[in-house]
């Protein structure tokens, strides 16, 4: 069933019947709605435990487990659209340490949070897991 949504029609991914799938990382595609308790600091915890990206050298994929929390401002980012963030970047060739301060940074630009933090920890390729850790301020 394919709901419009009249109470926040800025939410263009939730609404949606079809999903459709993003292929190119980008801020554009993360959407956020109103903080209904901005007088307060609140931890919001985002786990996503099935982050896919491509070492941008071998092209081999990488899993890892992805981490966000903040402390929203303002605005609160919709997780629909979160998850379709993160899996534009399935096919994406990026070092970990490179897509965890991009996530970070996206995150800052598109709802402005009083204090975000994000963490990365992928699975050992090589003998080797690699871990890390983006906040804000």
């Amino acid at each position: 069933m394919n709901k419009t949504n009249t109470d926040h029609p800025s939410l263009t991914h939730l609404s949606h019947g079809n999903t459709e799938y993003i292929t190119t990382p980008s801020v554009d595609i993360l959407e956020a709605f109103e903080n209904s308790h901005p007088e307060r600091n609140y931890k919001i915890i985002l786990d996503c435990p099935e982050f896919t990206a491509l070492c941008p050298i071998t092209g081999q994929p990488d899993f890892g487990y992805i981490t966000i929390t903040y402390i929203a401002d303002k605005l609160c980012i919709e997780s629909k659209s979160l998850k379709l963030y993160l899996f534009s970047f399935r096919n994406h060739g990026t070092f970990h340490e490179e897509v965890i301060n991009r996530i970070l940074d996206d995150i800052v630009e598109k709802i402005n949070p009083r204090q975000a933090t994000v963490i990365g920890n992928f699975n050992p390729r090589g003998g080797i897991a690699i871990n890390v850790e983006a906040s804000y301020p």
